[in-house]
């Protein structure tokens, strides 16, 4: 009854016609620079930030939040439309939705992304709103070691995920991993893999390796065929939103992935990252249906699980920020930011000193999922109308779009440069057959990975023993082994062969 009675409090401060404005204002603008390429919810909230100085503080969060999921559901529509993730959790959505596209199904793909980002938006914001206090206990339960096993989990999960060899799926990940080490050593402050060049000392960009791999390495590979082989954006477009049959596949998928995303979204440190890929983990595990597209060819799983996944950790991961003030991503952080600059400690007091901030934000996270929705579906058809566009005019646009967005994150020639490098990187892993999404996971896990392993042995002074004496480490750890004996053994990698052989 409480909850009821906190929530009925809550919408009472959303449904205010300033607040749903506001709210409005957050998803539209999120979605539109969210569609732009490079430009993902973290660069999008930090240009947007000081529009924010002069609103009421629970006006400014909302107006935020929706910014951040408006954001998310942007990345997916180039992920899928033009094989550009907007930002990290959009790599998987890449797999399957792209190719849906490619087949002229890319209607099902977006509504797919859609609905599933609002059936998880609405879980995501019914769990923050009962299990904020507990759920906060279970991320207290979790210390250096056990954000390092569960980082090897998640690790070895992508090699489960790899379509193809294995033996290219490791190296994908270990050649992520070394990228990853690039830049200044957080503990000693020395420069490391820079080669003396000054740009190379805050690392590499993510936005710059998603953009040169997957955009620029697209369009090279397009470039390399005859003009009546490109047939990317060719395909007939059948049909604006899934059939009944799309549906009926979706519909468990979504339940699985927003499961997941809720329970990892609670994790700082990249939480709702890994619940995409695990998520589309487990559907690659579940056995395909009869008449079913394989993985890697344009299966609706593999674009409505990773979506709910990302969209319901994104929701959780409020949890941490509101109840005991530890942002878990750079988008959180920014929000700390914006709640200090309105005089808003975050922390525990927040639910009690200021209970109409906290509830209204909840309230309007359903609100703006909805709108989400309501604005998204109907641009389905205009979204469609790109891939119309003759390839002549429409790769000379991505490239410019890629270099304004690479630009535009640090003001910085050197990253456009480095985006056209990586684009020939992204042109040889199409030629040799490489599935490059391993490597952006290993990229970004890497150093997080680095971090919490050397502050466990830190804290343990050195002793090993720490990542199996603590139990949740442990489990993890036998997990993640376990998962790589199946893969290994000889009947299971022969069947990974024969399903992968298609592609």
């Amino acid at each position: 009854m409480e909850l009821i009675e906190h929530l009925s409090t809550g919408f009472g401060v959303a449904f205010t016609f300033q607040n749903l404005i506001y709210c409005f204002i957050g998803c539209l603008l999120g979605t539109l620079i969210g569609v732009l390429p490079g430009v993902g919810p973290v660069a999008t909230i930090a240009m947007l930030l000081p529009a924010t100085y002069a609103l009421p503080p629970v006006a400014a969060l909302i107006m935020l939040a929706g910014i951040y999921y408006g954001a998310q559901y942007g990345g997916s529509t180039t992920a899928i439309l033009v094989n550009l993730p907007g930002e990290s959790s959009s790599v998987v959505t890449v797999i399957d939705g792209y190719q849906m596209a490619r087949k002229g199904r890319a209607g099902p793909a977006l509504a797919a992304a859609g609905i599933g980002s609002f059936f998880a938006g609405c879980v995501g914001t019914l769990i923050l709103a009962a299990f904020a206090p507990p759920l906060t206990e279970v991320a207290f339960k979790f210390g250096p070691a056990e954000y390092f096993s569960l980082m090897v989990l998640g690790l070895i999960g992508a090699v489960v995920l790899a379509s193809g060899s294995l033996l290219k799926a490791v190296g994908m990940i270990v050649l992520g991993l070394l990228l990853g080490l690039v830049g200044t050593d957080v503990n000693s402050g020395v420069a490391r893999y820079s080669f003396d060049i000054p740009e190379l000392t805050d690392g590499i960009n993510f936005v710059v390796i998603a953009m040169g791999v997957f955009g620029y390495g697209e369009i090279i590979a397009n470039l390399s065929k005859p003009d009546e082989d490109r047939e990317v954006f060719g395909a007939k477009v059948q049909g604006l939103f899934p059939t009944k049959e799309d549906f009926k596949r979706m519909f468990p998928a979504m339940v699985r992935g927003t499961a997941l995303g809720s329970a990892l979204g609670i994790l700082p440190g990249g939480g709702a990252l890994l619940s995409a890929f695990a998520a589309y983990t487990i559907e690659k595990k579940t056995k395909l249906k009869p008449g079913e597209v394989p993985f890697g060819q344009g299966n609706i799983r593999g674009v409505a699980a990773p979506e709910s996944a990302n969209n319901a950790g994104s929701q959780t991961s409020f949890i941490p920020l509101l109840t005991l003030g530890i942002p878990p991503n750079a988008v959180m952080a920014l929000m700390v930011g914006a709640m200090t600059i309105h005089n808003i400690q975050p922390g525990p007091q927040v639910m009690t000193s200021n209970p109409e901030l906290f509830w209204g934000l909840i309230a309007s996270m359903w609100i703006g999922n909805a709108m989400l929705v309501i604005l998204n579906l109907p641009l389905i058809g205009m979204w469609i109308k790109l891939l119309t566009v003759p390839y002549r005019w429409l790769f000379p646009s991505i490239v410019l779009f890629c270099a304004i967005g690479v630009y535009s994150t640090n003001n910085n020639t050197f990253d456009v440069w480095l985006v056209g490098i990586f684009g020939f990187v992204g042109y040889a892993f199409y030629k040799l057959g490489v599935e490059p999404a391993p490597l952006l996971l290993g990229f970004i896990l890497g150093p997080m990975m680095e971090e919490n392993l050397r502050r466990a042995l830190l804290l343990s002074r050195g002793d090993w023993s720490v990542f199996v004496t603590r139990p949740i480490s442990a489990g993890l750890l036998a997990a993640a082994a376990l998962l790589l004996v199946i893969v290994l053994l000889p009947a299971v990698s022969k069947k990974r062969e024969e399903a992968f052989v298609e592609e």
